[in-house]
């Protein structure tokens, strides 16, 4: 693979001084390679522009086979693994009832606003 883009190679303490004039260079093209006591420890490169258009739906229509296991319940021991493995507790929706016949009660609230 051929890299057309052009490299800077600059220090730690010319980066900070003109890091204007390296925009602008990044923004034509060009890379900024910067180093710390001659290591390179940092590249300054453009950002890859945003879509422009929203991606295509459907292109994989075909190649994906959902088996109809998919959409049935999980069993209750992989459930339970879920929920740290209690495999005799049941796990109540917001609207079942608890064990005792009575709906599930929400926690008090405030009992007005503070003065």
């Amino acid at each position: 693979m051929v890299n057309n883009m052009t490299m800077i190679v600059v220090n730690i303490f010319e980066a900070k001084a003109k890091l204007s004039e390296f925009i602008d260079a990044i923004e034509r093209g060009e890379r900024v390679l910067i180093c710390k006591r001659n290591r390179p420890v940092a590249e300054l490169r453009a950002v890859a522009p945003a879509r422009a258009e929203p991606r295509p739906i459907g292109l994989a229509k075909g190649r994906l086979d959902v088996p109809s296991a998919f959409f049935e319940p999980l069993p209750d021991e992989v459930v339970d693994a879920f929920y740290g493995g209690d495999a005799g507790r049941r796990h109540r929706k917001v609207a079942e009832t608890a064990p005792t016949g009575r709906y599930l009660k929400r926690a008090p609230r405030g009992r007005g606003r503070r003065r």
